[in-house]
């Protein structure tokens, strides 16, 4: 437990106290973001705004993370490692995207087959390092299996693995992407997934199968580390917050939504819950859905189902304020994370 509470610590400092650093430095580059034309009016006071935060994010994670292990002399995990390599791998590319939008001044950066390249390139990676790497007692960070509690199902072969966990990452860093539109949106959506996997890494933790073998006990090869890892992102996506609540002074850019989208899809493979994460992170993926119903459906009739997707800019040209739509999908988080951890827990429920 002091690994975590050092992890969140550590995290929220450094985030808290570099970011403001962060909103000089590139204020002063010019580093500012551009808005869509085609956006809500709104948004267009906020042209100019520094972005690429999402830096502070990952920077934040990596060094709590290796303080943690620092102050406990504990060392670190392969499972912790590829989580950590998922995120900064994905944070590298969307950096380049945020990076290419300042420099040309226009508000698309890569191009989107050079942006899922990049994102299946890294993911690729992952997906076969995952599956190797067993502990002392022959347990890899992940199987090649399907999991929701826990793996279900036979094998579906490292082909058939790589592929889910592909469509998991691409998936679930879009979707993040995607709900990043509004201040402070993403940081709060994202938090309370992290919250819940530290609580389920701990969990995992208390009734694996190595010390106590039993019905219900997992096996996950670093619970752990895992919740460390979890620990360290949400203390820097806090302080981050901090600056990025509205209004926000700093926007997360691509760099922080892809680096937070597939932390979450790593942590869900590694803690054997993918199926969980949909509704753990419920709220990116309604979100994701409005995108996918909108473009289907106009496809399809030309017509609009929303006023604009993603959903959160449907409300807004509705009139509703931005602080209202954030907070009001942040309860909506919320309740999607405790609907989660209750589907978790329920199997340890007295009978």
């Amino acid at each position: 437990m002091t690994d975590i509470i050092i992890a969140g610590a550590v995290g929220l400092i450094l985030s808290m106290l570099g970011t403001p650093l962060a909103i000089r430095l590139f204020s002063r580059r010019g580093y500012g973001q551009e808005i869509r034309e085609e956006g809500p009016s709104g948004h267009h006071g906020k042209r100019g705004t520094p972005t690429m935060g999402g830096t502070v994010i990952v920077l934040a994670s990596l060094l709590a993370y290796g303080a943690s292990h620092l102050a406990t002399l504990a060392p670190p995990t392969v499972s912790g490692m590829l989580v950590l390599f998922l995120m900064t791998g994905l944070g590298a590319v969307g950096f380049l995207d945020d990076f290419i939008k300042i420099y040309k001044q226009r508000s698309l950066g890569l191009r989107s087959g050079a942006k899922a390249l990049g994102q299946l390139i890294v993911g690729a990676v992952f997906a076969v390092l995952v599956t190797r790497q067993p502990n002392v007692y022959g347990i890899t960070p992940a199987e090649t299996r399907v999991s929701f509690l826990r793996d279900i199902g036979p094998s579906i072969g490292l082909v058939g693995f790589t592929i889910w966990v592909l469509i998991m990452i691409v998936g679930f860093s879009n979707a993040v992407n995607l709900t990043d539109g509004l201040d402070g949106l993403a940081s709060g959506a994202t938090g309370v997934v992290l919250a819940a996997y530290v609580l389920i890494g701990n969990w995992q933790l208390r009734n694996n199968c190595i010390d106590q073998l039993g019905p219900n006990c997992y096996w996950v090869r670093d619970p752990l580390d895992l919740a460390v890892v979890a620990a360290a992102v949400l203390g820097a996506l806090i302080g981050f917050l901090w600056w990025n609540a509205p209004p926000a002074r700093i926007f997360m850019g691509d760099t922080g939504s892809l680096a937070l989208g597939g932390v979450l899809a790593g942590l869900a493979i590694a803690t054997r819950t993918q199926l969980l994460l949909v509704i753990l992170a419920g709220l990116c993926v309604i979100i994701t859905m409005s995108v996918i119903i909108q473009v289907g459906f106009f496809k399809m009739t030309g017509k609009r189902v929303f006023r604009m997707a993603p959903l959160q800019h449907h409300f807004e040209l509705k009139g509703w304020a931005e602080t209202t739509i954030v907070v009001r999908f942040w309860l909506i988080a919320m309740l999607c994370a405790a609907l989660g951890l209750g589907l978790f827990y329920v199997e340890w429920m007295p009978k």
